[in-house]
């Protein structure tokens, strides 16, 4: 108890007299303070006492599927700094080959007692995946929020990039380029924002006269490489992409298959994560608007935890073409 006691003084920057205090129910404590001791509790590991396991902890989970891809260390970057300014602090979840699994998180998190939890690239943007964790979460009243296109009926609140601006403003850049053999480069099949802007380029493609070729792969440089030399055969002249590695892997199969970018292959990725200014070329690319997306996401978390009513709707944030030097006008 005594060392328990000590880590948690530590952890909260106040005495061990006032944890006991917290932690014994006694009076003489601030809010703030015994909102401190309680987190500092949460966050070590340690167990409630039983009166004070009513409370939810000042905790909030941040659960993506992986940090290799810079734009999810950009979205936890705005987020987590955005909590920490509302007095929350968050603990961030990553699945990784052989570790927990994102329902295990939940159930973890939700022995934790977290005050919400954030989603983002998660199952419920599959179809074909579990989410008998996102109704756990909903039926035990756990505000939640998720970040770029859900499944139907989840009856969560959602922040996306308008996919289908993005769809549009990357094939209108091709086409305003003279490109009409384009292809694209998609998440997996049951990846609901890919699913939306594949529609959408369809869509523009039938308007245009112009059949875009679709290749589904893994989101990884990997992924994009295998997917971008199938297209390539088919001979496409450009290449739409729905994340910047993928987009790069497209970049690398053009160079194994002596094509020059862009002068004989025109690449365009989504995100506009870190470093695409510093590929060769630079990365042509659709911007998601991070930094709204993430104060938005804080916001309406915080709002469902304060009791203001949220509603389960998709609000959806504009993105912006950003041309660099990964698209040419077709030779």
């Amino acid at each position: 108890m005594a060392q328990r006691l000590g880590d948690v003084a530590r952890k909260a920057g106040v005495s061990e007299a006032t944890v006991s205090r917290v932690l014994n129910g006694r009076p003489g404590v601030s809010e703030s303070t015994r909102a401190a001791v309680l987190t500092a509790l949460d966050v070590l590991g340690y167990e409630r006492p039983t009166q004070l396991r009513g409370d939810r902890a000042r905790l909030v989970g941040l659960v993506l599927p992986e940090l290799e891809n810079p734009i999810f260390p950009a979205l936890a970057e705005v987020v987590g700094g955005g909590l920490a300014q509302q007095g929350f602090t968050p603990v961030l979840c990553t699945r990784t080959a052989g570790g927990l699994s994102e329902a295990a998180y939940v159930n973890m998190l939700i022995q934790q007692q977290v005050s919400g939890v954030v989603f983002a690239g998660g199952h419920f943007a599959e179809d074909d995946s579990p989410h008998d964790h996102y109704r756990l979460l909903h039926d035990r009243g756990v505000p939640v929020m998720l970040v770029n296109a859900a499944v139907d009926q989840l009856g969560f609140p959602r922040v996306s990039t308008d996919d289908v601006v993005a769809s549009e403003q990357a094939f209108g850049h091709l086409w305003s380029l003279g490109h009409t053999r384009i292809g694209a480069i998609m998440g997996p099949a049951d990846h609901m924002p890919s699913r939306r802007k594949l529609a959408t380029l369809r869509a523009e493609g039938e308007r245009a006269g112009v059949e875009v070729g679709v290749e589904h792969a893994l989101f990884s440089i990997e992924g994009g490489h295998a997917a971008g030399t199938r297209l390539i055969e088919t001979g496409v002249t450009g290449i739409i992409c729905a994340s910047d590695q993928l987009a790069l892997g497209a970049v690398r199969a053009a160079r194994r298959a002596g094509l020059a970018v862009p002068d004989d292959l025109s690449v365009v990725g989504f995100d506009d994560s870190a470093l695409m200014t510093c590929t060769a070329p630079p990365l042509t690319t659709v911007r998601q608007p991070i930094e709204a997306m993430g104060r938005a996401v804080v916001t309406m978390l915080v709002n469902q935890i304060e009791g203001v009513p949220v509603a389960p709707e998709e609000l959806l944030f504009e993105p912006e073409l950003v041309v660099r030097g990964s698209t040419a006008r077709v030779a």
